[in-house]
Order: C-alpha cells, then sequence, then structure tokens
C-alpha cells in the first residue's frame, strides 16, 4: 500500500529510513516506524484471532485446516484493513510528534521538563527513539546531531570556562541520564527498605546488579521493568521526578551529553571537560544526591501507602498439585473406556488420559504433532500403556518405536496437543 500509494497518505515511501522520515526496516521489509505500538496492536489481534478461531469446528472434508492454519486464513483478511487504517493514522502521529518538537526547541526549561518527560513515559511502548533520536543524532535542533555536535565542540568548551549552558544550551535535551545514576539509586533503596524482612536478601541480591547496570551503563530497563507491570503508577512518578531533576540541572546552567550512564558521561563530559568545568559538575553531583533522596522518599511513602507489589513486597502462595481423581472430577466428560465427546470437555479428559497412557508427565521429554499423529518422546517405554488402551480412550490406536510414541488422534491433534501441554 505505501510503495503505490504512499503519498496518497502523506508518507514519502522513497526517503532513506530513520531520522524524520516515519520508516523502518522491519523484518528486512520497509514500512511505517510504528515502534513498540505496532508490535503490541500486532501481537494483540494474533492472540484475539487464535482465542477466537482456534477451536472452530470445520465440516470433517475441510479437516485439514482446523487449527492454527485456519487462524492464519482469518488473520490474511483481517490484516488487510488493519494495514489500511494504519497507513491512514499513524503518518498522522507521526506529524504530531515533529510538531511536538518544534514546541519544545522554543521553550527554554518548559520545553526540557516536557521532553524528559515525554521520553520517559514513551519508553514502555518503544516508542521513546521516535522522540529523541532527531534531536540526538539528526537536525532537528543542531546540524548533525547533539552527540557530533557536542563532541566536535569540546577543544572550545573544555577552553572556556563560561557556563556550559550559555554555550550550548541546546544541549539540555540530552538529560535523560541523570534518573538513570541519581533516580535509580533511590528507587532501589526504597524497594529494599519496604521488602519484608526475610526477602530483604533475594530483594538486594536481585537489586545490586540491576542499580550499578543502570548508573554504570545507563541501561535502566532492569530495574524500571521490575516495577512498570506491577506498578505503573510508580513509574509516571518516575517519569515526573525524572523530568524535574533534569529541568532543575538545566536551570542550574548544567548541560551536556547526559543521557547515558556514568561511563558516558564522564568520556563525554567529566574528564575532557572537568578541569575548566569542574565547579558545575560539583553542583550536579550535589543536585543529584538530593534527587536520589527524594526518590527514596517518595517511593518508599507510595509503596507503603498503596501496598504495591515491589520486589520483596510479593505474597505468599503456595503452590498446589492436583491428583489425578481431583482433575477427573473437573472435567465434564465421561470415565472409562467411553470414547471421549468431541467437545472442549471431551479433549480435556481424551488428554489426560493420553498423558496417563504415556506413563505420566514425569515420564515426556518432549511433544510435537504431525497432521494426524501425536509424536511424544519419552524417558521409559516400559511405563507405557498397549495399543488397545489408546483405541479404548478414543484414539486409533499407539505406534511405539523404542522411546518414540505416535498416539493416532485425527485431524483435532493440534488441540489435544495444546491441552496436552497445559497438563504438563
Amino acid at each position: 500500500m505505501l510503495s503505490q500509494w504512499g503519498g496518497a497518505f502523506g508518507v514519502d515511501f522513497s526517503a532513506e529510513v530513520g531520522g524524520t522520515s516515519g520508516l523502518a526496516m522491519i523484518a528486512n521489509i520497509k514500512t511505517l516506524d510504528m515502534g513498540m505500538m505496532g508490535a503490541l496492536l500486532v501481537s494483540g489481534l494474533v492472540i484475539y484471532l487464535h482465542n477466537r478461531f482456534f477451536d472452530t469446528e470445520l465440516p470433517d472434508w475441510l479437516g485439514s485446516f482446523n487449527g492454527s492454519t485456519f487462524v492464519f486464513m482469518v488473520g490474511f483478511f483481517v490484516m488487510l484493513p488493519v494495514a489500511l487504517l494504519s497507513a491512514l493514522v499513524w503518518p498522522k502521529v507521526q506529524m504530531g510528534m515533529m510538531a511536538f518538537q518544534g514546541f519544545v526547541k522554543g521553550a527554554g526549561a518548559v520545553g526540557v521538563w516536557v521532553f524528559i518527560l515525554l521520553e520517559r513515559l514513551l519508553i514502555p511502548f518503544g516508542l521513546h527513539h521516535i522522540l529523541y533520536s532527531p534531536f540526538y543524532y539528526d537536525n532537528a535542533v543542531v546540524p548533525g546531531g547533539l552527540y557530533s555536535y557536542w563532541a566536535t565542540r569540546l577543544p572550545e568548551l573544555a577552553a572556556s570556562t563560561a557556563s556550559l549552558k550559555s554555550l550550548v544550551p541546546e544541549a539540555g535535551f540530552t538529560a535523560t541520564g541523570f534518573s538513570k545514576i541519581f533516580g535509580c539509586p533511590g528507587i532501589a533503596a526504597a524497594f529494599y527498605m519496604t521488602a519484608k524482612p526475610e526477602k530483604k536478601k533475594q530483594a538486594l541480591a536481585l537489586l545490586l546488579p540491576m542499580t550499578l547496570t543502570a548508573i554504570l551503563c545507563g541501561v535502566t530497563e532492569p530495574i524500571e521493568f521490575t516495577f512498570l507491570f506491577v506498578a505503573p503508577q510508580l513509574f509516571v512518578v518516575h517519569a515526573l521526578l525524572a523530568a524535574t531533576c533534569s529541568t532543575v540541572m538545566y536551570l542550574a546552567g548544567i548541560v551536556g551529553i547526559h543521557s547515558g550512564g556514568a561511563i558516558e558521561m564522564a568520556s563525554l563530559n567529566w574528564i575532557p571537560l572537568g578541569a575548566s568545568h569542574w565547579k558545575q559538575y560539583l553542583l550536579m553531583l550535589g543536585i543529584g544526591l538530593v534527587f536520589t533522596v527524594i526518590w527514596f522518599l517518595v517511593f518508599r511513602f507510595l509503596i507503603v501507602k498503596f501496598d504495591f507489589k515491589t520486589p520483596g513486597r510479593e505474597a505468599d502462595e503456595g503452590v498446589k498439585f492436583y491428583s489425578k481423581a481431583e482433575y477427573r472430577e473437573k472435567q465434564a466428560g465421561g470415565s472409562g473406556g467411553a470414547a471421549p465427546a468431541a467437545g472442549t470437555a471431551g479433549r480435556d479428559e481424551l488428554a489426560a488420559k493420553i498423558l496417563e497412557g504415556l506413563g505420566g508427565k514425569d515420564n515426556i521429554v518432549d511433544v510435537t504433532n504431525c497432521a494426524t499423529r501425536l509424536r511424544v518422546n519419552v524417558k521409559d517405554e516400559t511405563k507405557l500403556q498397549n495399543d488397545a488402551y489408546f483405541k479404548a480412550i478414543g484414539t486409533h490406536g499407539a505406534m511405539v518405536k523404542g522411546k518414540s510414541v505416535q498416539v493416532i488422534v485425527g485431524l483435532s491433534v493440534p488441540k489435544v496437543r495444546a491441552k496436552v501441554e497445559e497438563l504438563l
């Protein structure tokens, strides 16, 4: 659609991928850069279609199209209008992002606060790179991007004792790293202090490498995603604090390449510019440590106030294994040697009886299937039931060769295999 009618959608499909083109290479295919939103959209639709149509019972003469094959067929037709809607809507979203970039460039400290806030908030969706890439690596603010621009001006900056903000005011946008080296330690300390006493050692073992990774390398996903899905509210608070910390740094005259961890900051700031600007970096350390305490106090208060189940505060849940008798009581199918019904309950019972005939779940190495047969490798072939057993429970029998077993189920084998895997 884009290659033929890109202009109708407002997309220059002949442009190079990356930058402000709005295009990306996905699986070596040139398409719209929808980031994690595209992945979430596609995977969500696939899961819905699978759950909706996987158990659809087709007539016997169409039996080879049951299960996943039918999902593929339905998905092909569903994705055509989805592609059209994406081509119509997403370029408008990208235009909005470009307009936003123009706003933050001319808004001073407010622009820095908004930029950092949204950069953090877009992380869970994988779209933060669309926001910062034109600033950092393209011409949105300065020629060649802030990274290249700053690096080429390092000799000039090292020779001056003037405020870095007065020399390169645009470098206030590359301040996403302050939340990494100052915020993450405060968050980790809050997690540790609010953990249950018996879990503090385990929490510390988890948090220590995550925090060091964030401080030194600027990789925050391990610690941020640890609490993102447990308590998304905390992630919003984290983004607000990150934006405020970076804005205070900007107002204090501290700018530079501060988007990574301590190693990157030292390479592009502290080492080459320390002799001329050590006072500013000392001020940066003081401001950062104050915000570390703020992060700790805010997170500790919210965790305790709302009882968020952050690391070390999870509920102790027992794990219960059900007996075969208890499992059978839950099923709606019959018992004994009668062939199970064709519905979901019947497949549940058939899967349970197949597993029993194979020597139980502890005897299974792996399970696959072909068009009609359940293929299983077992640990001990002496635990297998004979062919008569498998015919009695409703299959067409079983073929055994050493530790390899083929249970002849029929065209419904993908669904039976799914039930067997659930039991395993």
